[in-house]
């Protein structure tokens, strides 16, 4: 369906839906469109502007995506902060004790190799990298 605003020689205007641009053509040629306001029949299509998406549109949606996202990962990194422990480049070590019952199950981070990473996977220990946005502030390395 097509919505088309039109528009009356008195300048009414009002709304008009056609299946199709012939529709409207059809319609408009064998005088069936009428204005409901004062019953004219000469009828044509109204200037319509179309919904541009601008820069400034685009940008502002971004923006506040970005800032819907950042709110999210704060909220993680609150999360992960209050229930996980940080420890360290012992990762792989902790992980490995906590599945084999020689440590009390906990919520844990930390970093790790690329090779321990693929030897807990063999061992049937699953780990999955953190995100750097989710990592807490207190764990990131900082930067001079």
């Amino acid at each position: 369906m097509i919505r088309y605003t039109l528009i009356c020689d008195h300048d009414h205007e009002f709304e008009g839906w056609f299946s199709s641009s012939s529709d409207y053509d059809d319609q408009a040629k064998s005088g069936l469109l009428t204005c409901p306001i004062c019953e004219s029949v000469n009828v044509e299509k109204a200037i319509m502007a179309p919904a541009i998406k601008t820069a400034r549109k685009v940008e502002a949606r971004s923006e506040k995506a970005k800032m819907a996202m950042n709110t999210v990962a704060a909220k993680i990194r609150d999360e992960i902060s209050k229930n996980c422990e940080d420890v360290g480049d012992r990762f792989a070590e902790e992980a490995r004790a906590i599945h084999y019952g020689e440590k009390v199950a906990r919520g844990i981070y930390g970093s790790t190799t690329p090779e321990e990473s693929a030897s807990l996977s063999e061992e049937g220990i699953e780990a999955h990298p953190l995100p750097d946005i989710l990592v807490p502030e207190k764990s990131k390395p900082k930067l001079n």
